[in-house]
């Protein structure tokens, strides 16, 4: 086989004029999970071999021909194959554990995560176009064991019906757009058919790494039953393609609103320019920006965990530099739930005025009076007079 760039271009070139190319189908089908067939779209090193062999082995390992199609091919540190091409850096690490969120214990009946008195999760599957190389459900995902069969579904919906204090349900898994539209519509008028529930979500990366998965009729499906909501997950600029641009704006047009969710990796998106872009990049395709995850205590992670005071940065540097909608909320997930983490904006009271930093640095005092309640009470400070003070 020729190994040169020009051979790998012509490669992927031939596969994007087939037809076949568009089908989310074939996309799955033609998954890479060996050297062999990655090899034919990246440039691998002796290491970066060693790597896949080692790292392959302790966590499964997938990529769609979509998704490899955009990585660089020389670049070890290109941001999309570090997400999801297994590393030696994944076997060093004594601080991870199998399963940070504790879901395994949170959950009452199987498939069912029940954290939040009011909204569940309902795994409906443990099968993903490519699995992540930090994702916190490792214990569960590409594992055929642990695949849900459809009475396991069945029951995890009996238990949803049973509770009504469940409003909310995410569908979540694994990727459940992975399952066909007729299994998932099945699930959504089940669903639907529950008078407490209010909600329906669907936690899918899909638009970012097969976006052929987000047909007309995927779309259609999904708005017969709103108030349907849907979170995705890109993590760099590079991922923000004409083919994802078309998904997004498919499930927009059928009145789907779109979030996103990024996990900060180091390396990858830990950087103001590059989170900068990112937003931008989701907002011109009408994606709001939701969350952005502190990366999770999880085994064989170490090499992609920031200081938490890094995302603090970068959020705040963000505020105020661009768009509030594109701002996104830095959470940490615990096993007791999400958890804000963010820069104190209120430094306190200086009697009957609050003392606030703003985006550019400056202090702001905001006459506000308090109603007695101790139980809210800010701590009193003695803002200081500079020229950085301002009021009314």
């Amino acid at each position: 086989m020729a190994d040169t760039a020009d051979a790998r271009l012509e490669f992927i070139a031939d596969l994007k004029r087939s037809a076949d190319w568009s089908d989310w189908r074939w996309q799955l089908r033609n998954r890479i999970s060996s050297v062999e067939k990655l090899s034919k779209y990246i440039s691998l090193s002796a290491e970066d071999q060693a790597g896949v062999k080692s790292a392959g082995d302790a966590f499964r390992w997938t990529i769609t021909p979509y998704y490899a199609s955009l990585m660089d091919q020389d670049d070890p540190a290109c941001p999309l194959r570090r997400q999801q091409i297994p590393s030696l850096s994944e076997m060093s690490d004594d601080a991870g554990v199998s399963d940070p969120l504790g879901e395994q214990r949170n959950s009452p009946v199987k498939s069912i995560v029940h954290v939040y008195p009011d909204r569940v999760a309902l795994k409906v599957t443990n099968v993903c176009p490519t699995y992540c190389r930090y994702c916190f459900r490792e214990y569960f995902v590409g594992d055929q064991q642990a695949h849900p069969p459809a009475d396991q579904v069945d029951a995890a919906i009996d238990y949803v019906r049973q509770h009504t204090e469940i409003r909310d349900v995410l569908l979540t898994g694994g990727d459940p757009a992975l399952l066909s539209d007729e299994r998932l519509e099945d699930i959504f008028r089940r669903l639907r058919a529950i008078s407490h529930v209010e909600i329906i979500r669907l936690g899918t990366r899909t638009p970012c790494t097969l976006p052929q998965r987000i047909t007309e009729g995927f779309a259609s499906m999904l708005a017969a039953y709103h108030p349907v909501w849907l979170n995705t997950h890109f993590n760099h600029p590079d991922e923000v393609t004409p083919e994802a641009t078309q998904a997004c704006d498919r499930l927009t047009r059928a009145g789907v609103p779109v979030g996103n969710q990024s996990v900060l990796l180091k390396g990858i998106n830990d950087d103001l320019d590059v989170m900068r872009d990112l937003v931008h990049a989701l907002v011109k395709i009408r994606v709001r920006p939701y969350y952005i995850f502190q990366c999770q205590l999880l085994k064989g992670t170490a090499h992609f965990r920031t200081p938490i005071e890094q995302g603090m940065s970068i959020v705040e540097q963000l505020c105020g530099h661009t768009t509030g909608f594109a701002v996104p909320q830095y959470i940490l997930d615990t096993p007791h739930g999400k958890v804000p983490i963010s820069s104190n904006y209120v430094a306190g009271r200086d009697g009957e005025l609050v003392v606030l930093k703003t985006w550019g640095g400056r202090l702001w005092k905001e006459p506000n009076e308090q109603d007695g309640n101790q139980d809210l009470t800010l701590p009193q400070i003695k803002a200081p007079d500079a020229e950085t003070l301002d009021t009314f």
